[in-house]
C-alpha cells in the first residue's frame, strides 16, 4: 500500500510517498514544496495546488494521510494560514477520490516514538531507526511528513488486527 503523508504548510510543506508491504515500511521519496516569500497567498496556494496534483498523479497513493490543524493561543495567524494550505491539499485529493486520514501531532509523535510530546530530534532519529536510513531526515517538514505517512500505516496496521482478531 502507497500512503502520501503531507506536513501542511504555506512556506514550506513536506511530504513523503511510503509503501508498505509485508508489516515492513520504506520510503519511496520525501521532499518538501517551497513558496517563495513575495508571492501573493494566492499565488502560494495554486503553487501547492500544482505541486499536490503533481505528486498524487506521480504515486498514486491509496491513502494521504494529512497532520491536523495546531493552534497556539498566542500565534493563532500562523493556524489560519496553514489552514489555507491544508483546504487546497484536502481539495486536490478529493478531486482524485483518495481516502483522507487526519492524525493530531500528539498522535504521530506516540505512533513514531511512544512518546507524544517527543522532540523534533527525537522523531528525526526514530525515523531513521526504523526505517534504516543512513542519516536522519531533513529538513523538520521532511520527517513530520514521514511521520504523519507512518503514524497512518500504523493505524492502518492496529484496525486490520482487530478486524483479523488479534
Amino acid at each position: 500500500m502507497r500512503i502520501l503523508g503531507i506536513d501542511p504548510g504555506l512556506q514550506v510543506c513536506g511530504y513523503a510517498c511510503i509503501e508498505t508491504a509485508a508489516g515492513q515500511e520504506h520510503v519511496l521519496e520525501a521532499g518538501i514544496i517551497r513558496t517563495d516569500r513575495k508571492l501573493s497567498l494566492e499565488e502560494k496556494l495554486k503553487r501547492i495546488a500544482d505541486d499536490m496534483e503533481a505528486l498524487l498523479v506521480k504515486f498514486r497513493p491509496e491513502a494521504v494521510a494529512v497532520e491536523e490543524l495546531y493552534s497556539h493561543y498566542a500565534h493563532p495567524r500562523t493556524a489560519i494560514l496553514m489552514g489555507h494550505a491544508r483546504g487546497v491539499i484536502l481539495q486536490k485529493v478529493a478531486e482524485v477520490s483518495i481516502k483522507v486520514r487526519s492524525f493530531s501531532a500528539t498522535r504521530i509523535k506516540k505512533s513514531v516514538t511512544g512518546n507524544g510530546r517527543a522532540s523534533k530530534e527525537q522523531v528525526q532519529r526514530t525515523i531513521a531507526t526504523i526505517l534504516s536510513l543512513p542519516e536522519v531526515p531533513t529538513p523538520n517538514d521532511v520527517a513530520d511528513a514521514i511521520a504523519v505517512a507512518l503514524c497512518c500505516a500504523n493505524s492502518r496496521d492496529q484496525a486490520l488486527g482487530k478486524v483479523m482478531g488479534k
